[in-house]
């Protein structure tokens, strides 16, 4: 690793941030809700827990500090659209304590809240003070046998529901978002009219293959039927394919908008993703860099070997960006 006294080039990180890439906060890997194609941000997730109690995810070594200094020397790097993911963050005991800490995000920053909506009632006091921009609830069922066969709870859909009142009652803007799968084909546009009904921003989303999720590949749905359909809704149509990630299809309906992940518009791959053995699994490429809870950054979510333990530079920011930068900028470039 270079010594943080080299001076610091910061080209990969500021490229990837004008791209819109994002950079993904994991604030604990449980969760209340343990949906079968769960990726938990490439730690255990909670399915695989409850079936193998061997199965342990990563320790939290990550305090609160720790998080708010490592947010802070991104943003200042450059990277503006931070996202705080689980698990289920709002059970993690640092989430009051990193969200009510935010640095402000300026004019062309922002701050969301990914959520199962189960815990925002009972946060929602300490929330409404806090800097967050957004919240994006998952809805991927939209009754309680849905729920249950896809994330095998018996909390039930009124609790889901009830997440995204009270997000609304926060004054933030709240976004929905819905993988598509086998388990809710026949819910999938009673989602998208509550959604309309309610004026929320939705978001369709293709199953991502992962290890964790391989048993699930027949579960996996194309978006061309919710396309199709959409289509029928609305003539306002375009589609985004600059930036990190895959491309979008974005539709318009009533100034409601919709977005839908589509992997037939291409993604964004980089320098170690040309000879990358696991590429041929990759939907999304470079979009986002993740950051967990145990102290690891990483740029892909199928590549644990890529990831990056910082523990110990968090009490020297610069040492921090500079290590970051070098991984990324070697990761961008194809080099080891």
């Amino acid at each position: 690793m270079p010594s943080p006294q080299a001076p610091v080039d910061l080209t990969a990180l500021a490229n990837f941030a004008a791209l819109r890439g994002q950079l993904r906060v994991s604030l604990t890997p449980q969760c209340n809700i343990a949906c079968r194609f769960c990726h938990n941000e490439s730690d255990v997730p909670p399915p695989l827990m409850r079936i193998d109690r061997r199965q342990r995810p990563r320790r939290r070594e990550l305090d609160a500090r720790g998080v708010l200094t490592v947010v802070n020397a991104m943003m200042e790097a450059g990277l503006k659209r931070v996202y705080f993911t689980g698990g289920e963050p709002l059970l993690s005991p640092i989430a009051r304590p990193v969200m009510s800490e935010l640095p402000d995000a300026g004019p062309d920053g922002s701050y969301t809240l990914i959520t199962n909506g189960t815990r925002v009632r009972a946060n929602r006091t300490w929330l409404r003070r806090t800097r967050l921009g957004r919240l994006k609830v998952s809805l991927h069922y939209f009754s309680d046998d849905s729920l249950y066969e896809i994330a095998q709870t018996k909390l039930g859909i009124a609790a889901v529901l009830d997440g995204i009142d009270a997000a609304l009652e926060l004054n933030r803007t709240v976004e929905l978002n819905c993988l598509l799968l086998k388990e809710n084909a026949h819910e999938v546009r009673h989602i998208l009219d509550y959604a309309l009904g309610r004026r929320l921003p939705m978001q369709f989303i293709e199953l991502v293959d992962t290890d964790f999720n391989s048993g699930m590949t027949g579960s996996a749905m194309s978006a061309d039927g919710i396309i199709s359909h959409l289509r029928t809704l609305t003539s306002d149509e375009h589609t985004v394919v600059a930036g990190v990630g895959q491309g979008r299809r974005i539709f318009r309906i009533d100034d409601v908008e919709v977005e839908v992940i589509h992997r037939d518009l291409g993604r964004y791959h980089v320098g170690q993703c040309g000879p990358c053995p696991k590429r041929h699994l990759c939907a999304e490429g470079f979009w986002a860099l993740r950051v967990d809870h145990a102290g690891g950054v990483q740029p892909c979510l199928l590549r644990d070997d890529l990831r990056l333990k910082i523990n110990h530079l968090l009490d020297d920011p610069a040492a921090l960006l500079h290590a970051v930068a070098h991984h990324i900028d070697a990761f961008t470039k194809g080099t080891p």
